[in-house]
This record gives C-alpha cells, structure tokens and sequence, in this order.
C-alpha cells in the first residue's frame, strides 16, 4: 500500500477510534450532548431509556405467511429489518422457496424477482443481474453482510438460508461492492445456513434433463444445557449432461455453519467450499455488425464449441459476533474472506448476418487468482429522549482483493459457423496470440457510516438520518490508481397510519469506480476518471395483514456519464419505475408470490444516443407464482411460475431489439410418511411451452450481446427428512 494510503486508513481509523472512546467515556443512558453543563445558562431534559435493543441484527426475521417471503430483510450495516418498519425495499426468499423450487444457482431463485433481470457475464459462464435496470456483478453478491466472500461467479442456492434483495442505491447502507461498479439499483446478500432449535437430518437425491443427477445432506443440531451451541452442514455434488446439447456440468458445494447463543453474546463461524465446472458451455452470443436481432434458435442448440468451458473453485470463511453491552447497546463485528481459482476458456460466436452465420472470435482466461477480505465493526444503540425513541447505528466496513490474471486472445477461429446449425469449430492454436495481457489489481475499499431513525408518535413516525464517509482506492497494471472519496447522505421518513399499513419516502446514493488506465488524446497519460455518484428517490407504500403482504414503490435513479465528454467509457442512464408485490397465504391451501416492474429507461451524457433506451433493460417484467394444495388428495401440491418480460434492446442505438417473452414452469408435490420421517417428491418441468427466445442483452464496450433463455428442462427429486 502506498504511504497516502496508509496515511488515509490511518486518518478514518482514528476516527472511528475516537468516536468509540467517546461513546465508551459517556454514560449510555444520557449522551455527553444532552448533559447540563455547571455553570450554563441553558437546559436539555434528562434521557431515560425505556426501551430494549431490537431482537435482530444478525438474526433474519421470520418467514411471511406461506414461508416463501420473509418479514424482512439485511440493510447493510443497519442489519436485518422488519420490511415495515424501514424507509426503503427489501424483499428476502426463505430456503423453503429455493428447496421447493429446486433452484440450483442464486439466479434460479432471484427470477422470482419482477425487478431483477438474470443474464450472464462477459466471456464468462457466471450469472450477472440487473436490478431496477442497473447492473450487479457476481463479485459484488454479499454473504452476512460482508462483500468478498462468496465465490465471484456461480453461487449455489445450497449454501442460503435466505437470499435477500434491498433495492436502491446502497452507498449508504452497504458501501461500494468489492468490484467497485454495482450498487446502483440494489444488492443481493446470502444469509448462511445455521441450525435451528429441533434437530434436523435430510438426505437428497435429484435428477435433471438430459442426465444431470446430483445427491445432498443437510444436517444440524444443537449441544449444551441450553442449547447454546449449534452446528450444521449442507453438501451437495451433482454431474451430468444439461437440457442443452454437448454441455457438461459438474457440482461440488459444502458449507459448514457453527453458533454460538449466549445471554448476551452471539457468535457465528460460516465456512465453505465451491468449485463448478462446465464443460462445452453455451456462452453468449455477439450481435456484430447485424442491423437486428435474428430469432432465437432452439433452446437445447448449442452453437458454442465443444472446446470451451470453465473451472471455478472458491473457499470461503467468515466469523461475526455481537455482543449486548447492556440493555440498550449492542456491538458488533465480522470478518471474512475468500480464495479463488477460475481457468476459462471462451468461444464466443459472432453473428455475420441476421440470418445467423457467425465466426468463433476466441479469448482464454488462462487463469484468475482471486484474494478477498472483508471487515466490519461498530455499535447499535436503542434509546429514548424524551417523547422521542432513538435507533442509533455507528459501523466501519472495508473490503481487500488482489486480482492476479493472465488472458490470452487468438486469432478467430478458420470457417463460419451457424446458431441454427452449428458446425465443429477448431480450437485455435492458443501458442501464437494475438494479444497476451494480466498483471495484478489491488482493490482497497473502506468507509464509515452513522446513521439515527427516530421515532415520533410511539413510532408511528420514523426518521431515518444518516451518512457515510467511503474511500476507495484501486492499483491497477502499469502503476495508474483510481478511486476516490465522498460523503454520501441518505434520508427517509416512514409513516404508519394503521398498525398494517407503512407509508415511506427515501433519498439514496450510489458510488461507483468509473474506470482507468485512459489514455488522453492530447497528453498521451493515463487518467483516473474517479467515482460515479448516482442518486435515488423513491416513495412508496407496504401493507401486511397477516397472511398477506406487499407493497407499491415509484422510484427514480439517475447515474451520470464520465465528466469528460472524451471519453465514451461510462454512460449515464435515468430509470424511473413503478414496482408491485404481493404475497403471502389468502387461504390455508393457497400460497403465493407476485410481483410486476415497470420500467423508463433512458441514456444520458452519451455521443449520440441521449434519450435512447439503455441495452438490457426491458420495459416491464411480470412474474406470478404459487403453491396450491390439491383437494380431495392429501400432502399433494400443485405449484406454478409465469415470467412474462418485455422488448428490450442489445445496442445504444437502439436497432437490435430483443421481443417479449414468456416462461412457464408447472410442478407437483408430494409428501409420504415414512416411518418417523416424510418422504418428499418434487417434479417439475421449467419451461414447459419450450419457447425459443433470448432472455437477455447487454452492451460493453460498443459491443452487444446476448443470452438465450433455458430450454424445456424436467427436475425431479426425492427428500428424506428426519
């Protein structure tokens, strides 16, 4: 690190240090500021507390009527949340949806999520997101609340309890991601599994179209007279052939989770490991120089050579704890990291014509050794002055990663292929590149938050005040760093006009690494471009009656381009969106979740293409879903998905445009006694009508791409559970 670094770390550490001292020297119960001074000619009335320090922090709130959605969800260093009581929207899926579900990836769980759109990565085979129209990067996915832990490109669902979604600019709550370039329409955190009060053992099997077959365990119990230690494991390994031709997966996922519950103490140690590999892969595919989009072909078509794929292996650690100082404060730490290997090899067709010839442009990541660490630290206080109750949070968080690569581009592939009617592509002779690159980024990242919601009216009115100091410094190839520092204020007010109704209204931001290593055209130096600040307002309403819940939001997000118009590299985009939701269990035997986005999305400080819509972001997204138990034919469930998502274009000038498209998944249920266990059937086929469509674009660089949706795939598998 160098010494100016050094010298800023230094400066927000003392800091901090300095405000925890003075916390530490003031009596809890009356803060130095609303002390009588001897001798002053004024008077502030004396603080009594009367309350007690909220029940959550790291504990996630309970599951919603149905067990599909919870109560609430992680906002950053704030902690978890009751969804009703906090200014902004968060929207958390239990463990039970992903199970029933038979979700495999963090995508195939957050495309019950009208506001989230899943694509995937750059020349890569990992799962990209697109939340409120912005983007989120598999790097930038958090796991208890800490960036940098995960593996960075393919999550499996095995390793959540929960997987929880705040929606909006997060620089406040969260900070900047790991990779610098998300958290501008939301982020996405995985609560890790931990064992519940009652012992628990489950032994699984599956099977997947065309041969895909894969086994699990999931056990946890609690020891100790008061059952104040738990522990519990979850393993899964699964191999074969996928529902699209020629590819090969292979699974491995383990995570071990270990707690601690004293009187006033909680601790929890997650770790894990992860390695995905994939064999003849499907990867996007590049629109070139095409006037439009040419159809989908047949969703098992796969165009992309055998020769490609990837291998990705992460593990993974992290430690927290909290620990209540007494009635009124609590405080709370966490660390964590993660280790990565990635070997990919890419084989990306490029469209020729629109009637589908393309040439294979090839490009291998030899190798990518990925470093992360993560810390966080700092106090949440509950108190009263007055008439008015006090919910006071003061946390650090910073982050680390060492990004070693080295990539390797070859000469394109000789001869055409065809998405239609793929033909065998030779692999290139990777021994005369055309261009060799790597080198090794360092990440650094840190910041402070102080955050107040007060509450007026025995809390019927909430006021939530804060603020984050956040420095971010990036050391690229070549000696060029970029980052920068700022404060970024956030604002809301929640209104409670009946005990089932919330009514908010918030002001967010965002920040975002706008990129280096530039070159100006007159000096010929490399420049830093320093950080994106992207706001956000939103209103909205909640309502929950019990068994059944949702909300209304209208929101607004403005990301400006790069300052310097001479420089095309980030362009600034306006969203203004309406969201729906609803959810819950209107009758015992019916459960649902719903939701519908709404989306005006428009290009800002571009050369050319202001007011166009941006790449990748459809104009609305429906998704209705539900469980309903069959009557007349005990423990059997009948479940259902409908994704309808509109047009959206691949290119800035809006001449590829992708159509609309719909998705159907159907399933069944089935519970059978055994003994003093269930046996649990589930079958489902996704996809069902097996529409040819392509789910996805997207646009970098000024070049475009896309990603073709899934093809018909049947699931079935079996669960013991003891």
């Amino acid at each position: 690190m160098s010494s100016g670094n050094s010298s800023s770390a230094s400066r927000l550490q003392a800091r901090l240090v300095l405000t925890i001292v003075a916390m530490g020297s003031t009596p809890l119960a009356a803060p130095a500021w609303a002390q009588s001074s001897a001798g002053a000619n004024h008077s502030l009335d004396t603080v009594t507390v009367t309350s007690t320090v909220p029940t959550y922090g790291d504990t996630p709130p309970p599951a919603f009527a149905g067990g599909q959605i919870a109560a609430g969800g992680r906002v950053g260093l704030l902690g978890e949340k009751d969804a009703m009581d906090i200014p902004f929207s968060v929207t958390s899926y239990t463990s039970k949806l992903i199970e029933n579900q038979q979700s495999q990836t963090l995508g195939d769980t957050l495309r019950n999520d009208a506001s989230i759109n899943v694509g995937r990565g750059y020349g890569i085979y990992g799962e990209s997101f697109k939340i409120r129209g912005f983007d989120v990067n598999g790097d930038d996915v958090s796991y208890g609340g800490l960036y940098g832990v995960l593996p960075r490109q393919i999550i499996s669902s095995n390793i959540a309890e929960r997987v929880e979604v705040f929606k909006g600019a997060s620089a406040f709550a969260s900070g900047i991601p790991v990779g610098g370039t998300s958290g501008v329409g939301g982020t996405i955190n995985v609560e890790p599994k931990h064992a519940g009060n009652d012992p628990m053992l489950k032994l699984s099997t599956g099977y997947a179209s065309d041969s895909y077959g894969e086994v699990g365990i999931d056990a946890s119990r609690r020891f100790g007279d008061q059952k104040e230690w738990g522990a519990r494991v979850s393993a899964t390994r699964g191999r074969g052939d996928t529902a699209i031709d020629d590819e090969e997966n292979r699974d491995t996922s383990v995570v071990v989770g270990l707690d601690y519950q004293g009187d006033r103490g909680r601790a929890l140690f997650d770790f894990g490991h992860q390695k995905t590999t994939v064999k003849g892969g499907r990867s996007n595919v590049s629109t070139g120089v095409v006037s439009s989009v040419p159809d989908a072909p047949d969703g098992d078509v796969n165009y992309t050579p055998v020769w490609a794929g990837t291998r990705l292996e992460t593990n993974f650690a992290m430690l927290r704890g909290e620990y209540d100082l007494n009635d009124y404060w609590t405080a709370y730490a966490a660390i964590g990291g993660s280790n990565s290997t990635e070997n990919i090899v890419s084989g990306t067709p490029t469209l020729l014509d629109s009637s589908g010839v393309a040439q294979v442009t090839s490009g291998s990541i030899v190798r990518n050794d990925i470093e992360n660490f993560a810390s966080q630290a700092g106090f949440r206080g509950n108190f009263d002055t007055g008439p008015i109750t006090h919910q006071m949070n003061l946390g650090y968080s910073s982050t680390y990663q060492r990004f070693d690569t080295d990539y390797v581009f070859a000469t394109p592939s000789p001869g055409e292929t065809d998405i239609y009617h793929p033909a065998s592509v030779d692999e290139p002779d990777w021994s005369s590149p055309t261009f060799v690159g790597g080198g090794v980024t360092r990440t650094r990242a840190q910041g402070v938050t102080l955050s107040d919601t007060l509450g007026f009216f025995d809390d019927r009115v909430l006021l939530t005040l804060g603020a984050r100091y956040q420095e971010m410094d990036i050391d690229e190839p070549g000696g060029v760093d970029s980052g920068g520092q700022r404060v970024t204020p956030a604002y809301g007010v929640l209104y409670k006009p009946t005990d089932n109704i919330s009514l908010y209204a918030n002001h967010i931001e965002a920040l975002q690494v706008a990129g280096s290593n530039v070159v100006d055209a007159t000096t010929g130096r490399r420049e830093s471009l320093g950080l994106i600040h992207s706001k956000q307002n939103e209103i909205g309403a909640k309502f929950d009656y019990g068994t059944l819940g949702g909300g209304i939001s209208l929101f607004e997000i403005e990301k400006p381009g790069v300052p310097d118009g001479r420089y095309d590299v980030v362009a600034g985009q306006k969203n203004r969106g309406v969201e729906l939701s609803l959810y819950g269990s209107p009758a015992p035997s019916v459960r649902l979740f719903s939701s519908a986005t709404w989306l005006d999305s428009e290009l800002e400080d571009t050369e050319g293409f202001d007011g166009n819509d941006v790449p990748g972001v459809a104009d609305y997204r429906l998704v209705l879903g539900g469980e309903w138990d069959v009557p007349h034919i005990e423990r059997l469930t009948a479940t259902g998905r409908v994704i309808r998502t509109g047009a959206q274009y691949a290119d800035q000038a809006n001449n590829q445009e992708l159509d609309a498209w719909n998705r159907l998944d159907i399933g069944l249920r089935y519970t059978m006694p055994l003994n003093q266990a269930n046996l649990i059937w589930r079958a489902s086929v996704e996809n069902v009508t097996g529409e040819d469509y392509w789910a996805s674009a997207s646009s970098k660089t000024g070049t475009s791409y896309l990603t073709q949706g899934e093809p018909r795939t049947f699931k079935l598998s079996a669960t013991v559970e003891f």
